[in-house]
């Protein structure tokens, strides 16, 4: 039978992690840039567990900072969100390109 090690969990980490860093570099939408924000920080929870997992069984260490991390996740997505429905409302677009108003 195929066993599932650590390689592959660093793999699938990789893998997302550079989906997510893709989408923060290349996308002008600001809602697909905390989505690939997001898809990082699950990458580093996926490393997180695995190495936990793998290394030391009788430590938790990785599953608690991964939850400190998805803690953190969800106080980031949720304040981004709020700030990106009031960009929206002063200016009815969310695209990267049109906001100058942060600029001085």
């Amino acid at each position: 039978m195929f066993e599932v090690g650590l390689i592959h969990y660093i793999l699938l980490s990789t893998a997302l992690f550079c989906i997510g860093l893709l989408s923060v570099i290349i996308s002008k939408h600001l809602i697909r840039v905390l989505i690939g924000v997001e898809f990082m920080l699950n990458a580093v929870n996926i490393n997180l567990i695995a190495f936990s997992n793998y290394l030391d069984l009788a430590k938790l260490d990785g599953n608690l900072l991964a939850l400190f991390v998805m803690a953190i996740g969800v106080c980031e997505l949720a304040l981004g969100l709020a700030i990106l429905i009031l960009i929206f409302r002063r200016t009815q677009s969310v695209n990267a390109d049109e906001q100058n108003s942060f600029r001085g």
